[in-house]
Order: C-alpha cells, then structure tokens, then sequence
C-alpha cells in the first residue's frame, strides 16, 4: 500500500485526479474520495453550508482571500 499512495487516482465525487492520501467516504465506508471531498463531507455532516466549505479549502490551499 505505502508504494500505491503517490499513484494519480481520480476521485469518483469531483473527478479530480490527486497524488495525496485517499479519504474513505462517510456515505458507504467504502469508497475512496479524494481528501477535498473528504473534507467537505466530514463539514457537510456538521452542517456546514458550502460557502464556508470553500472558505475552510482555500485556507487549507493558501488561497483564501479575507473580503
């Protein structure tokens, strides 16, 4: 497994291909999702709305821009 984990893969939600750690999805505990998604469903089941979803991955990007 520790050979797999820089493998480009792409991710079944987004459709986006990363290199990083895979998260497992909370919706099947099955699925392996990307850890943006990952992290937006961990959000999602706090309640989070999507505007503070994206605010909460640009600062993990450093691309967040205070308004």
């Amino acid at each position: 497994m520790k050979d797999r984990v820089n493998e480009p893969r792409k991710c079944p939600k987004c459709g986006r291909t990363y290199t990083e750690r895979p998260a497992l999805s909370r919706y099947d505990n099955d699925t392996l999702i990307c850890p943006d998604c990952g992290t937006r469903e961990a959000l999602e089941s706090m309640g989070i709305s999507i505007d503070e979803q994206d605010k909460i991955l640009g600062i993990i990007h450093d691309k967040y821009i205070p308004e």
